[in-house]
């Protein structure tokens, strides 16, 4: 008898160091495309839900007990959330930028990236977006990401939230929120393509094909503006119409090269 507890205590020791599962939420699950870090858990999940949501496009902020920012998504569709809590030897940030990877080996598209103050307060955040004390942390800690995936899931949008708290327990938020309807053309913001060039070191942009579009040559010459210093290469089919739309937006001639034309849609390289 006393043997078969202590077998019995050891093939359960073994089975909960082997899947990380064994510690998360009852009934909860990773979303799919969202790769988990390494003992990572799940303390949080709410199951599908319908329901009208508003995305922030900006820094928030409240004024006079209203919630404010720049730029917003609403619509009502389904959505379902997970909230991990890291293990110490991974950041907040480590975790964002594999799920952020992972996403955009996918083919989603960045529509809105903030990282620390530039999100606002993270009181708002936790409390007033996503309804979840837990992501309540240090403002400089913080990284916020909405994401929209790739047909023929594009009317589906993937928010990201990372937070260290006080205590320096790192969270990762994940939320999807699938629209009931066309979510129609949305543009990211010119602050997004700037962080993402700089991040990344590349902008792969392959529907931006044919002629310069003025929406989307004013979009990059303002990312581009925001640090005079950055110089880039600009390829694809019309790489060139595209160089000289964006100097004639504002962006010097000299920051800008023309890359070779095999590249799909348009394709902006940061030069290091």
């Amino acid at each position: 008898m006393r043997l078969s507890r202590v077998l019995g205590v050891s093939i359960c020791g073994s089975l909960l160091s082997a899947i990380a599962c064994a510690a998360d939420v009852p009934g909860s699950h990773d979303l799919e495309g969202v790769p988990r870090l390494a003992d990572a858990e799940i303390v949080d999940y709410r199951p599908v839900t319908e329901l009208e949501r508003i995305y922030p496009l900006g820094s928030i902020r409240k004024i006079s007990g209203q919630l404010r920012f720049d730029g917003q998504i609403g619509a009502r569709g389904n959505v379902t959330s997970v909230t991990y809590q890291l293990p110490a030897e991974h950041t907040s940030d480590e975790a964002f930028t594999a799920a952020r990877e992972a996403l955009q080996k996918q083919g989603a598209e960045l529509l809105f990236w903030c990282q620390a103050r530039d999100c606002g307060e993270s009181s708002l955040w936790a409390n007033e977006v996503f309804g979840n004390s837990k992501l309540y942390g240090a403002d400089e800690q913080q990284a916020y990401l909405l994401l929209r995936l790739a047909a023929p899931k594009n009317d589906t949008l993937v928010a990201l939230y990372s937070i260290t708290r006080g205590n320096r327990r790192a969270y990762l938020h994940v939320e999807q929120f699938s629209a009931a309807a066309p979510l129609g053309d949305v543009l990211p913001t010119s602050a997004t393509l700037l962080r993402q060039l700089k991040s990344t070191g590349v902008l792969s942009l392959p529907k931006l094909t044919g002629e310069p579009q003025e929406v989307w040559a004013t979009l990059l010459s303002r990312g581009l503006n925001l640090d005079g210093n950055l110089r880039v290469t600009v390829s694809g089919a019309d790489a060139e119409a595209w160089r000289q739309a964006l100097i004639a937006k504002g962006v010097r001639a000299a920051r800008i090269e023309a890359g070779s034309g095999d590249k799909p849609g348009l394709f902006v390289e940061l030069i290091r």
